[in-house]
Parts: C-alpha cells; structure tokens; sequence
C-alpha cells in the first residue's frame, strides 16, 4: 500500500548515537524543517517509477505548521505536483487556526500519524478530513490486554472508518498481532513484522518479501 519515510538524526561529533527525530524537530526552525521535507521529497522522485510500476504510496511525515508554511515554497510545490502518489502525514494533530484545514489539504489527501497519542485523539477527526488514520501502537497493545479490550477496539475502528477512508494499525510486530489486525476493519498494518526499516535503494527487495 504504501512506503513511509524516516528520518534518522546524527551528530557529527558522534555517528553512530541516533537523536529522536521528534526532539530535533521540536528544536530548529520552519525553514530547516523544509529543507528536510525537501531532501526527502527529491530523494522520492528519483526513485518515481518505482511507486508508479507498483502502484505504490509514499508517505513524509511532517508537523502542521510546517505543512501550512510549504505553501511558501515554490520549488517544493513545484516538485510534489508531480508526485501524485506522495502523501503527508501529520505526526500529530494540534489546533489550528480558523480556515486552516483547507489550507493544510492543498498537497493532496492527508494522514494521521499515532491515533490515541497526544492530541491525535477525537477532537482532531472534527476538524480535518484525513484519508487514512494510523493507530499508535500503545493504544493497539493496551486494547489487546483483554477480551473487553479487544471488542473495543473493534468498535473503535469501526467508528473510525466513518471519519476517513480506512485505518492503519501501527507496530505490528507478531503473527498473533498480524491475525488480530487482518479480522478487524484495519484497512492496513504497519510495524516490524511486515518490515524493519530499510534504505530507499532496498525497496525492491522489500517488495519481493512481502
């Protein structure tokens, strides 16, 4: 269904200790945010006939302040214009100014990232039109615990399939919880047992896998 890029953070005094994506973020500006979404937006459409021979999604994940600042740029719309098959996933939700989702859906159908975290709850689905919404793993897991969990995670996928067009079970890491999630309304699952992250240069081999 689709590839989801990540990001991983170095330091150059230190290689090899990875910094939490979401901390580095949270401490440099809009304009290095882009140019991040820049790189990772060229790096996609050198590999275009990839998804378009498999007919295959590529989701960035992105924060919605960034998002409404993109618009901004034109080189970068100019380069995802020609990438129907991109999409942008926001890593969570936050309230937004009047008239603002509209403006947040001018680069195509949006996702959201860790339902069940943060402000990625209810509140957010009354707000914005997302086409696919992910379930964070922690509210997958703690569900799972028990039968009377399990039942509601059912009717809360149920529920939530009103609010967009299908939803995505994150950190599927068993077959048990691979099982679970194909007799549930999930429309699609994502975690280490489908695949561990790999470089962009290996997705074919990915493919071949699965």
């Amino acid at each position: 269904m689709a590839i989801e890029v990540l990001t991983i953070v170095t330091h150059p005094s230190e290689p090899q200790k990875r910094i939490a994506p979401d901390r580095y973020f949270a401490e440099v500006s809009i304009g290095q945010r882009i140019h991040v979404i820049k790189e990772q937006v060229a790096m996609l459409a050198k590999r275009k006939q990839f998804f378009i021979q498999n007919k295959v999604l590529a989701s960035v994940n992105v924060d919605a302040l960034t998002l409404l600042e993109m618009r901004q740029d034109r080189i970068l719309k100019t380069m995802i214009e020609t990438l129907p098959w991109l999409r942008f996933e926001l890593v969570e939700h936050m309230a937004l100014p009047k008239d603002s989702s509209a403006s947040l859906r001018e680069f195509g159908p949006l996702w959201l990232d860790d339902f069940g975290t943060g402000m990625a709850n209810f509140s957010a689905l009354n707000e914005v039109r997302y086409d696919y919404i992910k379930v964070a793993r922690d509210l997958f897991i703690m569900l799972r615990k028990t039968p009377e969990g399990r039942k509601l995670f059912i009717m809360l996928l149920q529920l939530m399939n009103r609010y967009c067009e299908g939803v995505i079970v994150e950190g599927v890491e068993t077959l048990e919880e691979w099982r679970e999630v194909q007799n549930s309304p999930a429309a699609a699952a994502q975690g280490y047992f489908l695949s561990r992250p790999v470089p962009m240069d290996t997705l074919e081999n990915v493919l071949t896998v699965l």
